[in-house]
């Protein structure tokens, strides 16, 4: 069953990525999901022009994260792991 759970999270947080994907990428950058964990917390890493942007703090907390807990609210934090 968790199986099951967490892929529906993953698409659910594909999904809410997809929507500000555009705007990373027309700077060069992306993000990627590395894990969802059992208790839902969202790891993410920035990558491309976005894992060396000075603004990439700002990014992650006003447009990634912000997007997440809108469209996903199961997840209950979201972390990057390069920031």
């Amino acid at each position: 069953m968790e199986t099951i759970i967490e892929n529906t999270l993953l698409v659910k947080v594909e999904h809410a990525l997809n929507s500000i994907r555009p705007y990373l990428e027309a700077d060069g950058g992306n993000v990627k999901v590395v894990e969802i964990t059992d208790d839902h917390i969202l790891h993410l890493e920035l990558v491309g022009a976005c894992s060396s942007c000075s603004m990439s703090a700002m990014t992650f907390k006003a447009g990634i994260e912000e997007a997440i807990r809108r469209e996903v609210p199961e997840i209950v934090k979201v972390v990057a792991t390069n920031l």
